[in-house]
């Protein structure tokens, strides 16, 4: 068997591991680089394999730096199934198409300034049909539960604590030695952080012969801030803004951030402990990433005594421009969540 690390590794983005066995080939994770513009070009190279040569791929979760070149996988070739949770096909199905959007109008706005300088037109690096083709290739797996994925292996997904249908996924590969039938791997996938809102600790089973494990914050020493300790922190900070008689802009991302602090707020004004000032969610993006939430609510931890989740009368979802628009009117008094691109 061969192990290579085709992202991640030097860097805190585009996630991939190609794994060649005796019988088949398949991938965990195919991310987006993202950051300084150097980053960002590796996501326009060759991949460092065949992508029609891949049998499958396993899904951690559905962050773009770990899902984000799946529509380039396809579009190259790659047709073998993609397996995942429910919680991170729901959430794709709305944060690819995002971000194949973004790609064409970033990719328009070049060839603009291209055509005035002479310089040939550029592709984006895939289209909105190229992410319909991807998925249509998913297939939803369960926790905990074993599935053959591809010829001499198969995997089982284990909750990670981290997002929505995040898991760490345990892959056993028939070795075709009598002393030692099965290799046994361990994908982390981002794990945590500890006191989670929405997700239960991470958990996995022992005895692993190697666990490739993400360190992103390994030499950070993290605050110890339960739920109710955050939800003091932001309290105060809420009151502390609207005093000054301004409105309180929190640039959020879209998805898990946006719903935990919907969720904090929920309960501080069912509790009394903040007024119910108007409250705007101003991300699209957002506004579906919240809905896949709910509809998966049975599967979150932390909202038995949350009836209804991210629903009051004061919590507005601006999903069109005009509602958008409407927000300006506002000089003072209101909370605004936005997407950190429209702040």
């Amino acid at each position: 068997m061969l192990l290579s690390f085709c992202g991640a590794a030097g860097t805190v983005t585009g996630s991939c591991y190609w794994m060649q066995t005796e019988r088949c080939q398949f991938l965990v994770d195919c991310g987006m680089f993202q950051g300084s513009k150097t980053l960002k070009e590796l996501n326009y190279g060759a991949f460092p394999f065949d992508p029609a040569e891949i049998d499958f791929l396993l899904l951690t979760h559905a962050h773009i730096d770990h899902s984000g070149l799946i529509p380039k996988l396809v579009k190259h070739g790659f047709s073998g199934p993609i397996f995942a949770t429910e919680g991170s096909f729901d959430l794709l199905s709305y944060m690819l198409p995002d971000s194949a959007f973004i790609q064409e109008m970033e990719v328009e706005r070049l060839n603009r300034r291209n055509a005035q300088r002479g310089k040939p037109t550029v592709e984006p690096m895939y289209t909105r049909e190229d992410v319909d083709a991807a998925l249509k290739a998913f297939s939803n797996v369960a926790y905990e539960t074993w599935r053959e994925v591809g010829d001499g292996v198969r995997a089982r997904f284990w909750n990670a604590g981290h997002i929505l249908g995040a898991a760490s996924i345990e892959v056993e590969i028939a070795t075709g030695q009598r002393d030692r039938r099965v290799c046994r791997l361990l994908f982390s996938g981002d794990i945590g952080p500890e006191h989670k809102l929405f997700h239960p600790d991470p958990e996995a089973p022992n005895n692993f012969d190697y666990v490739c494990c993400e360190s992103t914050y390994g030499g950070r020493s993290r605050i110890d801030a339960t739920p109710e300790k955050r939800r003091q922190v932001l309290a105060h900070e809420v009151m502390a803004a609207l005093k000054r008689g301004g409105n309180l802009l929190i640039p959020v991302f879209a998805v898990e951030r946006t719903q935990e602090l919907l969720l904090d707020l929920s309960v501080l004004f069912d509790r009394g402990e903040l007024p119910k000032v108007p409250v705007f969610l101003d991300s699209p993006l957002a506004i579906k990433a919240t809905k896949v939430f709910a509809k998966n609510a049975r599967y979150l931890e932390d909202t038995d005594q949350v009836p209804d989740l991210f629903r009051r009368s004061n919590i507005r979802f601006t999903e069109s421009v005009e509602e958008s628009k409407m927000i300006g009117r506002f000089h003072g008094g209101a909370i605004i969540m936005a997407g950190s691109g429209m702040t």
